[in-house]
Formats: structure tokens, sequence, C-alpha cells
């Protein structure tokens, strides 16, 4: 039987939060000190459990659709919400691909010796304890427990309302997975209420139990938790992400990325919202390129000059170059050249990912040291943005902040590091 979601009174959320906070800090010393082979051994307990419990973790996901379609939740992130058998077997298989990485705890990342003889070694261990805060995508629940797992972290994952059912039997798997390896259950804990106050208790940090924030979600949400969060935040910023057609680009290389990068899944934060387009090359460009879009079903917001060019394209106002829509609508502007590019992107970006597409590499290398987004991009769509694409098995999200980790965050980000000193009965004189 997959576990319910459970309505709290308001009265009890802050005492039950605060008792997993406890619980969560009590099993931490288990995990830190567990091997590599028993969190690996865990891994791969979880992933078998995602696959043999894959019936009850569709029969949960589809009575999350049934609600949100009823409240009036749009399609794109019906979209993020769905899970099929082949979502699932990708859950599971990403999970395994956690299992198979690298261990990062008790990794030496630098090691010297002080003239006074003393040995120093700078080496990786766990945050603590993770709150992840993140909406509408059950797969995170697993991907995030994963790399709490490998990384040697416990988790509280606290999902959105929306996909609360799907993500409890999700989490069952976890626990099986934790359990069978000899792990403490409450390695991974999940909040089990869709009530907001529960979220209000985590940013207060659960009594000092709580080591760092993730929050994994809209504009409202990060906002929301940088503003109220009495711990450390590491953020997770809307993807307003960018292409830029160089005047170099070959027109079939740029229809094929912008399409790819725009309508692959629309409702995923590495999607391409604004195009840009050299003016220099803008009507050999972008009419072909415009072409397959609408072909394809997107709808384009143009500045004047792109209007000129393509005229289907309805006028964009101010606010869409700096709306992540999250569906198959496209902001467009032509610009002068790469500096102006630059300052668009700049000027509106919220420093997730952005991609030039470019012959001249002496104007893509320009490109990708001018632009201080998270990933930048040459020749390539932009839904690379995603941690299972950069080889860490999965994400917990693409972090746009720029201390601690940036871009995706897998594993080995996670991770801080002591410093192991090492002497001969020295003694500072």
């Amino acid at each position: 039987m997959t576990a319910q979601p459970v309505e709290i009174a308001q009265t009890e959320i802050s005492a039950i939060m605060s008792d997993m906070g406890r619980r969560a800090r009590a099993s931490a010393d288990s995990l830190r000190l567990a091997g590599p082979e028993v969190r690996t051994a865990a891994l791969k307990a979880i992933a078998g459990s995602v696959r043999s419990r894959a019936d009850a973790i569709l029969a949960a996901n589809q009575s999350d659709i049934v609600r949100s379609r009823t409240n009036g939740v749009s399609e794109a992130l019906i979209d993020r919400l769905a899970l099929t058998p082949a979502r699932i077997e990708a859950i599971a298989s990403a999970v395994d691909e956690i299992a198979a990485l690298p261990d990062p705890l008790g990794v030496e990342t630098a090691r010297w010796t002080r003239p006074n003889g003393l040995d120093m070694a700078r080496v990786r261990t766990p945050l603590g304890v993770l709150a992840i805060i993140y909406e509408s995508r059950p797969n995170v629940t697993a991907d995030a427990a994963a790399l709490c797992i490998r990384s040697g972290n416990v988790a509280i994952l606290r999902c959105g309302s929306d996909c609360l059912e799907s993500s409890l039997a999700v989490h069952e798997a976890v626990v099986e997975g934790l359990t069978s390896a000899g792990l403490p259950a409450d390695c991974v804990q999940l909040v089990s209420t869709p009530d907001r106050a529960a979220v209000g208790a985590l940013l207060t940090g659960l009594d000092g139990n709580v080591d760092l924030l993730i929050p994994r979600g809209g504009k409202s949400l990060v906002a929301r938790v940088q503003a109220e969060a009495r711990v450390p935040v590491l953020g997770h910023l809307e993807g307003l992400c960018h292409t830029y057609l160089h005047a170099s680009a070959d027109v079939d290389m740029a229809q094929a990325i912008v399409l790819n990068a725009k309508m692959r899944r629309v409702s995923v934060c590495g999607a391409t919202e604004t195009l840009l387009v050299d003016a220099a090359a803008a009507d050999r460009l972008l009419p072909p390129v415009a072409a397959a879009l609408i072909a394809a079903g997107c709808a384009l917001r143009g500045d004047d000059r792109a209007r000129a060019l393509v005229p289907e394209m309805t006028a964009a106002a101010p606010a869409d170059w700096t709306t992540e829509y999250l569906a198959p609508i496209l902001a467009v502007a032509v610009v002068d050249d790469l500096n102006a590019a630059v300052e668009h992107i700049r000027t509106h970006g919220s420093g997730h990912t952005e991609a030039i597409i470019a012959d001249d590499a002496e104007a893509a290398a320009e490109f990708l040291n001018a632009v201080d987004s998270a990933i930048v991009v040459w020749n390539a769509s932009t839904q690379f943005a995603d941690g299972g694409e950069f080889g860490f098995g999965g994400e917990i999200g693409i972090s746009t902040s720029r201390l601690h980790a940036r871009g995706p965050v897998g594993a080995e980000q996670l991770t801080s590091y002591k410093y192991v000193v090492r002497g001969t009965g020295q003694t500072r004189p």
C-alpha cells in the first residue's frame, strides 16, 4: 500500500518538523561513516526498488495528474509532473549511474608538506543535513535522495503538493533501499503534508539541524527561501536561457540546435527562452530558423527588426525578455553584434545557460569568456544543462549561485572539505 499525503493540524506541524530535524541529525553519522560500498549497495537497491514498484508509482502519479488537471494546472507543468514506464526506467537508471560514480568522500583534493615536516591534506566531507524544496517533478525525489546518499548527506525532502503522491511512492523505494543496506530510514525523509507551514519550518533550520537549504522551483519559491531562510541557501533561479546566432553560424546547424533548444522539452529549465540573431546575417539565418520553430508549434514574439524578417511573429513586450515561459513560446531579438548579445544577456538573463552558434572560433571564445552564466555553450543545445548530460548521474538543480557550487549540482558539489594535519611531534614555537 503506497503512503498517502497526510493532513496535519497547524499546531502539530512545527513539532513534527522539529522531530524530523532531530532524526536527520541523529542519522547523519551513520551515513557519513558508512563505507562507499555500503552507500553503493543502498543506491543499487533503490534503483531495483523503483523498478519493482513501477506500477504503484504510476498509479500514484495518475492521482497527482488528475488532481492537478482539476486544479487547472497547465499542460506544460503536467508534462513535468507526468511519469511513464520509460520515465520510471530513466529514474532507476539515473540512480544506477549515481551508484557507479566514484565516491567523493575521503578524496584528497590537495596534499603538501610544510618546512616543519607537517603533512597537510584537504579532504572531501559531507555538508551534513540538507533540506531540499522542489516543485512538480517526482523524479527529483529519487535524484536528490541518490545524490545525497552518494555524497554522505542526510536529506529532508519537501516536494510540491502537485507531485506529493508520486513522491511518496518513490520515497518508499528509497527507504527500502536504505534499510536493505543497513542504513537508517531517516537518512532520507520526505515531508508528507502539503501544508506550506512545513516550508516555513524548514526555513528556520529546524533548531539548528539543517546545514543547507536547496530550493528547486519557480521564481517565487526561490525568492521566498532566499528572503526568509535562517540557514545558508544554494540558489537555483529560473532558467532565462539564451541562444545567440552569430553572423558566422551555419544555417542548418542553427536550425537544428535552436529547434532542439526550445522544443525538445519546453518545460525544463534549460530550454531556450530568447533567441538573439546577429543583424549582419539575420536575413540569412532568422527566416529558416523561424519557419522550423513555427512548423513545430512554437509561437514567436519578436522585436521590430525580427518582425520585419518574419511577419508571422507577434510584437514582443518588455516582459518577454524576462519571462521563463516553460511553454512553446520564444522571444526573438535581432542584435547589432556579439557585444550587443552579451549585453542583452547581462541585462535580462538569470545566469543559467547561454549558447552561441558560430563557425568563427574567435567569436565563440569571446562569447564564452564574456558571458558570466553558470553554463556557457558553443554549437550545442542549451538543453544539455543537465547533471546527467554532464556525467553526474543526476542533479539536485542548476545552481546560479556564485558561492560553493555553480551549474549542475551533483554528488561532488554536495561536499565540503576538512584539513587533515599529520605530525611527528611538532610543537609551535
